[in-house]
Parts: C-alpha cells; structure tokens; sequence
C-alpha cells in the first residue's frame, strides 16, 4: 500500500490501466448493431470518492451509451414514485442465474425476477410516472442529470437500432402484459426503456453517479439530492445481489461490492460511504461483462481490502490519506 496522497493514487491508477490495456480477449457486442462500431481499445477507470474528487486515467472522455447501468438508477425513480411496497408487486428482487435477457418470469407470482434483467427493467421503466411519454422521458432525463452533475442526451442513432432490433423485449413486455406486470402503454414503455438505455455517458459520468449512490444518494460535486436516501438500500441491495447477471454470485464471492455492468462496455462499482468506481472497455466475456472491466475491479478489491466483509476496512484509510494526505 501507498502511504502519501492523491498523486500517488492517480500513479497506481496510471499503472492498472497500463498493466489491462494489453487483455485484448472478448469481443465487442453486435446484436444491437450501433455498439459494434466501438473501438476495442478504448478502456478508462474512474475513481470518484465522496468528497469531490475525481481520478481518471485513459480515455474517460470518450462518450458511449449506458445500457444496462441505466437500470439501477430507473429502479431508484421507480421507487420514488411509488415506493418499495407497490415496487414489490410489480418486480421482484430474486437472483435468477439466468442471462439478462431470458424471457422468464416468477412462476407463482407472475413477476419479472428483479430490476437488472431485462425483463424486469422493462416493468420498473413503466413504472415511471408523467402526464405523456414526453414527460416521463424528461423526468428520468433530470433524474440522471442530477447524479451525473449536467445535462445529457439520448444518442438517437442507438435508440433506432435498439428499437429496430428489439423483438426479444418486446415479447417480454407482451409477456408480462398479460400476466398484469404492465398496463397497455406496452410500446410507449419499450420506447422509454431503449431510450434510458441510449442516454450517452463516458467513464467519469459513470463514477460519479457511482459516487452520488455511495454518498447516500447526494452528488459528491454538485451536492444536489439525486435520489430520496431510504432506498439507497433498495438500490445497492439489487445490484449487489443481480447486479452482474450469471456472474453474480462470483463477483459477490471475489469482489464483494455491489456493482452493475452494461454491454457497452461499462462497468460501476459502489463503495458505500466511501468511492464510486467505474471502468469502460468495450470488449466482453461470454456473460455479457467487460473483460478488462472485471480484472480491474478484481485487482482494486483485492488490492484495497474493499470486499464488503473484509473486516480490515481498507478503504476507509485510503479514503483518509486522499482528503488529508501527508506530505
């Protein structure tokens, strides 16, 4: 471990990113045909902590769609507008071991297993509440501004070819339409959650909302409430149970953090109380995670002590020597 300040850790950061570059294993998503076009070799980390500062290192401007991760921070609006009792009857908050987007529900209740898969993350967009579809996109487009700190927009070249291409979903929105799980506005929905999906980000968008969910729902930079605090627990809860799909249960066991990862490439990663992490790099594993992704986080967990039952509580002192750093 280092024992100085900042510049240390943003060297060690330099340093991992140098160490992955060369995991050149995976490949790039192509069902949805825009994310085929990424480049390989892109690949950033950010760190944010819960005090305002900001690591980057590699191409953290490079800006790309959120895909899944988008799923965690619609469950937060989900619940506000309805709260976690009416939640319940809608999405379920099950592990499945399944992939994302297997078309399976509950069979006793009927309900979509949780709010990571696709399935569920259909019900809880439709959930969003607005007076048109115009209105619910807005809301959810202010709910992430809020976390990342400025405005943002839908890539429409993205949401086309998600739409397009979307029949796997759509038969899980008829699905859950007749078993009651959504109401009629079936296309309407599929349209807000392709949107939520195409919302661009880079890599330090993504640490920071990491950060904001870490910071009991307070953005570290701009301080302004992104989501009410009593579901913070809801939401990290989710992610670190389902968060990362059939790999869950691994990166549980190996990383201990909650976490959500999309098929752009984009990993984040909540400490609570203390830093968000993400990582971006387009290339995947079977599983539908970024390769290079998953090594980074193994490799910061382990170096820090971050796993949430390590009782050494690593993270705490790090966290320290960055807000007081000795020189």
């Amino acid at each position: 471990m280092f024992e100085n300040d900042a510049a240390e850790f943003q060297a060690y950061l330099n340093d991992l990113h140098r160490q992955h570059q060369s995991l050149t294993s995976g490949r790039v998503a192509d069902y949805i045909p825009e994310l085929a076009k990424a480049n390989p070799d892109w690949f950033s980390i950010c760190v944010a902590t819960v005090d305002g500062q900001v690591f980057t290192t590699g191409d953290a401007d490079q800006l790309f769609t959120i895909q899944s991760i988008s799923k965690v921070f619609v469950q937060g609006l989900a619940l506000e507008d309805h709260g976690r009792d009416y939640f319940l009857t809608r999405v379920g908050v099950e592990p499945t071991g399944d992939a994302f987007n297997s078309i399976v529900l509950d069979e006793q209740s009927k309900r979509p297993y949780n709010p990571m898969v696709n399935a569920g993350a259909i019900a809880t967009t439709s959930l969003i509440k607005g007076d048109s579809p115009t209105d619910r996109l807005n809301r959810m487009l202010d709910m992430f501004r809020r976390y990342i700190g400025h405005d943002i927009f839908v890539d429409i070249s993205t949401f086309t070819s998600e739409r397009t291409t979307g029949n796997r979903n759509r038969a899980m929105a008829y699905l859950m339409y007749n078993f009651g799980m959504i109401d009629a506005r079936i296309e309407e929905a599929l349209d807000l959650y392709f949107q939520q999906c195409s919302i661009m980000v880079d890599c330090r968008d993504l640490a920071v909302m990491a950060a904001t969910l870490a910071n009991r729902g307070i953005n570290p930079i701009t301080r302004e409430r992104a989501v009410a605090p009593n579901y913070i627990r809801d939401i990290l809860s989710v992610m670190y149970t389902c968060g990362m799909y059939n790999f869950a249960g691994e990166w549980a066991y190996k990383i201990g953090l909650p976490a959500k990862s999309g098929v752009s490439g984009g990993i984040i990663v909540v400490v609570p109380d203390q830093i968000g992490i993400a990582i971006f790099s387009p290339l995947l594993d079977p599983r539908g995670n970024s390769v290079r992704g998953v090594k980074v986080c193994e490799a910061i967990s382990e170096y820090f002590d971050l796993h949430l039952f390590d009782s050494s509580m690593g993270c705490r002192t790090f966290l320290q020597r960055l807000s007081h750093p000795t020189r």
